[in-house]
């Protein structure tokens, strides 16, 4: 039987049903996360295409197919089977690549650090085939990038493009990556960073160098600890909330990471960071909000006080939907709560209504690099307009609709 439900984007419901339906989708998954029902939600069939691309966009199936006690429907249960299945793939894919860079950068002499997911895959926080892997990320000092550039081209990659943030390496011999879904075959790139920082939204919050350990040896180095692995965790998830591309896996990490914090190392990511830690409340609640229990109330609290009063406020009144990819809106200003001044709020603003060439040329290259992005006209469309669109109507969300697209017109096989 075909379950496939129809991908044009004018058979679906009105804008409005849609981004109800995503919220609403969003959230019950979230909760089935820490708090499994017994018996699934009665949804309609399009309602279930979109739990599948929910599923994906928050980075979940995995974990879902170990909680959820639902016996039906099968179509669902098998899709998030079959995820945990690819992930664990992916999981020995980047085990071997980090391996093969290890081994390549030890005999150049080149010292880097593998960050984010590829550190708490070291760490063992989760089962395997619980948590996805996109691409590996890497910290090199900007002295030693053509020496690591040059072991990742002998791992069997070349360059794809470059931005401000980071130079992207891509496989020689690729597939093309599934639209939507986790899958062994997907492309693993590798983004080369100099740096680790975040706008918000305007002004960089740059947390380089409490990452580097005291004495970097070549090859992989570990973050000097546990809580300099949160403070990246956190940034992170904070620069995510601002653009509105937050995953609740982000928020799961995190979690699981607090509990095993000791009290020494909450003391060492919060002490003195009132100036330079502003920014780690809205995660961190957000955190404790779904996953409650993880972060000690002190930590909160102190984390709270230093965050501005705005940010304080509307931290309050979100939820995951509101601040992740499931978000089906484009908004103007996406994230200008987190500005710390009315001028910050301005020049954030100038720069999204007339971007510098260099970010409009970023912006192009990222799109080329998402598999499906010109299927829908947004980005093949002067900026000029996109901006009148921002003002006058109600845009979908590119890479929602992808997505959307993808797992409403794929049927359930992952």
């Amino acid at each position: 039987m075909d379950r496939r439900v129809s991908a044009a984007p004018d058979a679906w419901p009105a804008f409005g049903v849609m981004q109800a339906m995503l919220r609403d989708v969003t959230e019950r998954l979230a909760v089935e996360l820490i708090a499994p029902s017994g018996a699934a939600p009665p949804w309609s069939e399009l309602q279930w295409a979109v739990a599948r691309s929910v599923a994906s966009m928050q980075g979940l199936s995995g974990l879902l197919a170990s909680r959820l006690r639902w016996r039906a429907p099968v179509d669902f249960l098998e899709f998030v089977a079959g995820q945990r299945e690819q992930v664990a793939a992916v999981q020995q894919n980047v085990r071997h690549l980090l391996a093969q860079l290890d081994t390549q950068a030890r005999a150049a002499g080149v010292p880097f650090i593998a960050l984010k997911g590829s550190a708490l895959l070291a760490l063992d926080l989760h089962a395997p085939g619980e948590r996805p892997m996109g691409d590996i990320d890497v910290l090199v000092a900007g002295t030693q990038v053509a020496a690591l550039s040059n072991v990742i081209m002998a791992c069997g990659y070349e360059t794809a493009f470059s931005k401000r943030r980071h130079d992207v390496f891509q496989p020689l011999v690729r597939r093309e990556p599934h639209a939507y879904a986790e899958h062994r075959d997907n492309p693993l790139r590798i983004e080369v960073h100099t740096h680790v920082s975040e706008a918000l939204p305007v002004t960089h919050a740059d947390i380089t160098a409490s990452l580097w350990p005291a004495n970097p040896v070549p090859g992989i180095n570990p973050y000097p600890g546990i809580a300099a692995l949160m403070r990246h965790l956190l940034l992170h998830a904070a620069g995510n909330m601002r653009a509105r591309a937050l995953r609740m896996v982000q928020l799961y990490d995190i979690a699981v990471l607090a509990r095993r914090m000791t009290g020494a190392e909450w003391q060492e990511l919060t002490d003195g960071r009132a100036a330079t830690g502003w920014w780690m409340y809205p995660p961190l609640a957000l955190a404790e909000r779904y996953l409650p229990g993880a972060i000690p109330a002190a930590v909160l609290t102190a984390a709270r006080a230093a965050c501005p009063g705005w940010l304080r406020w509307r931290t309050g009144r979100q939820v995951l939907y509101d601040v992740s990819w499931s978000n089906l809106r484009v908004e103007a200003l996406p994230g200008v709560e987190w500005s710390r001044s009315p001028g910050e709020a301005l020049r954030y603003a100038y720069s999204r209504v007339f971007p510098s060439s260099l970010a409009l040329q970023e912006l192009e290259e990222g799109a080329r690099s998402m598999q499906g992005i010109f299927s829908v006209p947004w980005y093949q469309i002067p900026h000029a307009q996109r901006v009148l669109r921002w003002l006058f109507s109600r845009p979908p969300r590119v890479q929602t609709v992808v997505c959307l697209r993808a797992a409403l017109g794929s049927g359930p096989e992952p």
